[in-house]
């Protein structure tokens, strides 16, 4: 089977980030980077916000903040009026399971695949409320409709009073069937909570086509927005029940502006966001997922090729958008989370690349990002140098 070719470089488009040219930075996935213009257009608004703080907190800030999330809603095919700005995927998280009302004999469902500080948001409001936990194991390789199955039968309508579950995984890469197993989940009467962190600006599909009751995706990522940017979308019949993690002076507006309202909290990264989506639409909203995605499978299999993986094993995202993908590592290499951070760092430190590194299932992964900034020589170098680095154990 012959390697995939590597996609044709976007002009200029590396020129467009301020990251240190030292360093191969193939870890797009984990804290995103942002343009050089977003930059520029968030620190005009600190100096807009510090020239007179207090005109910039209380004249028209509520209403310039509506206006982004109406942009920004619109941008990811959701309703604006139960779209809600939020610092991060998993503050939306912890909003909602904490609005839910749980009690003893409640169970909360999600899977093996899940975002751990996901998982460790689920296991705090369990022990403080005496809900219950379970996780629904999902093969690497399941298809789309094993993945379906094995949720439907891991459903317990009656005790299940949410489902959370991710469209696209983080720790593994994996696309799953969210709109499919909605579907599921809704005919035992279940609802669902979309974790959603790689979706916007990688994947085309729209909120609307989830139809999730909850969906909550990072802006900061794969939008060029400034970091501590999200969104969490609620269903109309849930509106009413969402309550802000802290208190603050929009409580009696009700739902979004209860949400968003967070006093002195520094809003000139959700007010930038818009100037992320102006460069992602430059450059080419198509152009660039499929320039991505096809980046990250050249990366997947040179990569894998050096590391002695076969092709068949190399793990498949499900979908023809996904930017990120994953390699099992050696035997014994980062099978747990310690191991796997310590691995990173020593890549980082020695080799001048920063990738990621997964501890999952007990076993080891490489995940590898495909940015508009990278370029094929910089996977081909690491090709090289990571399996001496790998050998010294």
């Amino acid at each position: 089977m012959s390697v995939p070719q590597p996609p044709e470089p976007i002009p200029g488009a590396r020129l467009l980030f301020s990251l240190d040219p030292a360093v191969s930075h193939l870890n797009h996935g984990s804290f995103g980077a942002v343009p050089i213009g977003v930059q520029r257009a968030q620190q005009r608004l600190r100096d807009e916000m510090e020239s007179n703080p207090l005109r910039f907190f209380t004249q028209g800030l509520v209403d310039r903040i509506a206006h982004t999330r109406r942009h920004l809603a619109t941008f990811l095919g959701a309703d604006p009026e139960g779209t809600a700005l939020v610092g991060n995927t998993t503050t939306g998280v912890a909003v909602v399971l904490q609005s839910l009302g749980l009690r003893p004999g409640d169970e909360i469902l999600s899977t093996d695949h899940e975002y751990g500080a996901v998982t460790l948001s689920i296991q705090r409001e369990c022990r403080r409320t005496g809900a219950e936990s379970r996780v629904a194991a999902i093969p690497l390789a399941a298809t789309d409709a094993e993945i379906v199955d094995a949720v439907r039968a891991a459903l317990r309508p009656g005790r299940t009073r949410l489902l959370v579950v991710d469209q696209l995984t983080s720790a593994t890469a994996r696309l799953f069937p969210v709109a499919a197993i909605v579907g599921v989940a809704r005919e035992h009467g279940v609802p669902v909570l979309v974790d959603a962190a790689h979706v916007p600006g990688m994947l085309s599909a729209t909120v609307a086509s989830v139809g999730a009751d909850f969906w909550v995706g990072n802006l900061h990522k794969w939008g060029y927005a400034p970091r501590g940017t999200a969104a969490l979308v609620v269903a109309p019949q849930w509106r009413d029940r969402i309550e802000p993690l802290v208190v603050s002076w929009e409580q009696e507006a009700g739902f979004p502006a209860r949400l968003e309202w967070q006093a002195t909290l520094d809003y000139t990264s959700w007010l930038a966001a818009p100037a992320g989506l102006f460069t992602l639409r430059s450059l080419g909203v198509d152009r660039v997922r499929a320039h991505n995605a096809a980046l990250a499978a050249y990366a997947q299999r040179v990569v894998g090729d050096a590391l002695g993986v076969a092709p068949a094993r190399l793990p498949d995202p499900g979908g023809p958008e996904v930017a990120m993908r994953i390699i099992p590592l050696p035997r014994g290499l980062a099978t747990t989370i310690e191991a796997a951070r310590e691995l990173q760092q020593r890549i980082a430190e020695r080799l001048a690349a920063e990738v990621a590194v997964m501890s999952w299932n007990g076993e080891g992964w490489l995940r590898l990002c495909g940015q508009v900034y990278n370029s094929p020589d910089e996977y081909e170098r690491l090709a090289v140098r990571l399996p001496p680095l790998l050998a010294q154990r």
